[in-house]
């Protein structure tokens, strides 16, 4: 059941008439009826023989933090039952370990589900004891990664007392199961998530017309500007040689730098647009990624809600660890204070992009296209004071436009060289490609190499439907970028401003712009559906 199929339409009409009707008899048991219509979405998008592993998951991270609250309660009661400071605080922090080694426990069980049903029967397979990675038959819960991150850092803020442990399960299990997150994020924490779903909503012809715009707005992204040019892009790069022109393969990565996003944000658009037509709003997940002026504020625009994630529960507790700080103090007296400073976070930014890198899978493409993404952040932080220095030097001026759009180009190259890595699933063809593009660019070659192709007329018209939906998308974004917008996209607030007449010609357009796509019968799901 996709999110456009007639199917998921049903589904949906259902469960808004249900959900604002419970809202005028019931007001405070909405949550409930989102709570059987996250786990009817789940059973029926997803799987209903893996529904348990979601439910598991929701279990554990339910039941932690509640004994973390019991336990917290026992220590207080011992400690005030003794006279002698020195005692109290040996009960403290007894009961601090013990409370650290059920969340280690926890996170044991968590982390343990997800690697082992995403990576065993690929370690199986690459060991020689599995003819090929799908042989086991595991099935792979649909947004394991999402809900099983998202439980984890509801697990980590309850132990840290960031947040206040829910007591009521049923309440716990629609937070972690909501289902417009369900398909491919973004990961939300609870105290956003939370009190919006438990809290009583009402119809909004203003909120449900937004919502529908940004929904809207994702079906270009992912029916037009992405599906039309996956096909494309895999003829393109299924045949790469020695002899390719490193001009074709740029295309392909352009294509596909565009494909990405258009699957990745399209959907996002979609599923936040969904969650809106129920008054809840989730994190947002992207915020115009290919107009950053350096890798480091692309990772700060692209998969927000991921980002976040990994600079709260790996960067810091990484950086700030007894042996990151020796590090940090023995490299300030040894190779300055400069450095001193930004080792530490070197390396856990390497870490952090390793970690990425598996977690989109555990073949060498995706390792190193992590590492790459890693290592550049780190060495354009080790030596920021010498470019900082060169730019001084020359006189730029680092203010103005034109320094500005050269940033963004720049960055824009660094990514797609990225991108090589991870579009490109043999690391070794990913190495000739590169090698192409630099030795063999030969721009008069990239004629003849499409004429060889033989693109039929039908291919030329999705090129065509996706390249209009690039211009849509990218003036829409200019637009949101000129004015500093910090949030996810204005979209429809701009739709909904504009005239009758503008707004109804631009339904039509678009309209049939998504339908045109639906013709050539090449849509499939999202990219990010099952990680």
């Amino acid at each position: 059941m996709e999110l456009y199929s007639a199917g998921f339409l049903l589904f949906l009409a259902v469960s808004l008439a249900s959900y604002y009707l419970v809202g005028r008899l019931v007001p405070r048991g909405q949550w409930a009826l989102l709570l059987v219509a996250s786990l009817a979405f789940y059973g029926l998008v997803g799987s209903w023989e893996t529904l348990w592993l979601v439910v598991l998951v929701a279990l554990v991270t339910w039941a932690v933090p509640l004994a973390f609250v019991r336990m917290e309660g026992l220590s207080s009661r011992q400690r005030h039952a003794l006279d002698d400071r020195r005692q109290r605080k040996a009960v403290k922090l007894r009961w601090r370990r013990r409370q650290r080694l059920v969340l280690l426990a926890a996170l044991v069980a968590c982390f343990g589900i997800l690697a082992y049903l995403k990576y065993w029967n690929t370690l199986l397979y690459e060991l020689g004891a599995a003819p090929s990675r799908g042989s086991l038959g595991l099935l792979l819960p649909l947004g394991i990664s999402f809900y099983t991150f998202q439980s984890v850092a509801y697990l980590v803020d309850a132990y840290n007392a960031k947040v206040e442990p829910q007591r009521n399960f049923a309440r716990h299990l629609l937070f972690v199961t909501w289902f417009p997150q369900m398909i491919q994020g973004p990961i939300n924490r609870y105290d956003q998530l939370g009190p919006q779903l438990f809290a009583p909503h009402r119809w909004s012809e203003v909120d449900v017309s937004r919502a529908l715009v940004t929904v809207g707005y994702g079906m270009v992204k992912k029916f037009v500007m992405a599906d039309l040019l996956v096909g494309i892009i895999t003829r393109l790069l299924s045949s790469v040689d020695a002899q390719t022109p490193g001009s074709l393969i740029v295309l392909a990565i352009l294509m596909y730098s565009a494909q990405q996003y258009g699957d990745f944000s399209g959907g996002i658009d979609m599923v936040e647009g969904v969650s809106e037509l129920f008054g809840v709003h989730m994190a947002p997940n992207f915020r115009r990624p290919y107009f950053s002026t350096s890798l480091a504020d692309f990772w700060r625009r692209w998969h927000i809600s991921l980002g976040q994630w990994m600079r709260d529960y790996v960067f810091y507790p990484f950086a700030l660890t007894a042996p990151m700080k020796r590090l940090g103090k023995w490299s300030s007296a040894r190779l300055g204070r400069h450095v001193g400073r930004t080792l530490p976070a070197c390396v856990a930014n390497v870490l952090v992009f390793l970690i990425v890198g598996i977690w989109h899978g555990a073949d060498l493409h995706f390792v190193v296209w992590g590492l790459y993404n890693g290592l550049v952040i780190a060495l354009s932080d080790l030596l920021r004071p010498a470019f900082d220095h060169l730019v001084g030097a020359l006189r730029v001026d680092r203010e103005g436009r034109p320094w500005h759009v050269f940033a963004v180009l720049r960055t824009f190259a660094v990514v797609n060289v990225g991108w090589y890595f991870d579009r490109i699933e043999d690391f070794g063809t990913s190495v000739l490609c590169l090698k192409s593009t630099l030795l063999n660019f030969d721009p008069a070659g990239l004629g003849p190499s499409l004429a060889a192709l033989g693109l039929k007329p039908g291919e030329r018209m999705q090129i065509m439907l996706a390249f209009v939906a690039i211009v849509v998308v990218f003036a829409q974004s200019l637009q949101e970028e000129r004015r500093g917008h910090a949030t996810q996209s204005c979209v429809a607030e701009d739709f909904l401003a504009r005239p009758v007449l503008v707004r109804g010609a631009t339904v039509v357009t678009l309209g049939l712009l998504v339908l045109s796509s639906f013709v050539f019968n090449v849509g499939g799901g999202f990219m990010y559906a099952n990680y």
